[in-house]
């Protein structure tokens, strides 16, 4: 079977990493502002009417319905954060404005170093190169069918300049969706040898659970120093 001239590969992975800021494993914001249980929901009915997580749980958004979301699996509200926050004004390479996907790689290292690009880039625009972020891994266990970039690292998609690979990218996710399938598998452009996944249906990610943490430090330096696994 093949889409868009890009075979389709049924895989098993039973350890795959995403890397997320640890700020998002903090206690929730608004429970420190409760003192009972009925304050504490009366706030979060307010949290709720700009989480774009919590109205596509509710209700669906734009692109995404309600019924493709997961409930009652470990790490619930992680899957389904990044597939309900898209970035408004700017899309990545295989997700647009109105609908996320879930990005990991097999190696931690290929999370590090996309990572470190589109940090290290952000911070090239506020011209000054400092800042600390903590990072935890996101494991989780990916099979079924995917569109497979792997012997096609020269395919448009995977451009490196954005303007290019990303409206391609996101052609390539759309396909694939309308085909049923669970996602893409395609060579990291920032790590060279490193494999990445773009899984594009929340019940395709299986399994999450959290494993190690690790530190970027940007002392006035593009060149962030790489600290981990840290805390273990």
């Amino acid at each position: 079977m093949q889409i868009a001239g890009l075979p389709v590969s049924t895989v098993a992975y039973p350890r795959t990493v995403r890397l997320v800021s640890t700020a998002r494993l903090r206690e929730p914001v608004l429970a420190p502002l409760a003192d009972t249980a009925e304050e504490l929901a009366e706030l979060a009915e307010i949290e709720a009417a700009t989480s774009s997580r919590m109205q596509a749980q509710a209700t669906g958004i734009s692109d995404l319905a309600a019924n493709e979301l997961v409930y009652d699996v470990p790490h619930a509200h992680f899957i389904n954060a990044s597939f309900a926050y898209a970035k408004p004004r700017e899309a990545n390479r295989f997700n647009g404005e109105t609908r996320g996907a879930w990005y990991a790689a097999l190696a931690v290292e290929t999370c590090l170093a996309e990572i470190t690009f589109h940090m290290t880039e952000f911070l090239a625009r506020t011209g000054v190169f400092q800042a600390v972020a903590d990072y935890a891994e996101m494991v989780c266990s990916v099979s079924g069918a995917f569109l497979d970039l792997s012997d096609a690292p020269g395919h448009p998609a995977l451009s490196p300049d954005k303007s290019i690979g990303y409206p391609q990218g996101n052609h390539l996710a759309l396909e694939a969706r309308r085909a049923g399938l669970n996602g893409i598998i395609y060579p990291s452009v920032r790590h060279q040898g490193g494999t990445c996944f773009a899984i594009l249906r929340p019940a395709a990610v299986q399994s999450v659970r959290q494993g190690d943490v690790w530190r970027l430090s940007w002392k006035g330096r593009p060149e962030p120093v790489v600290e981990g696994p840290i805390g273990s």
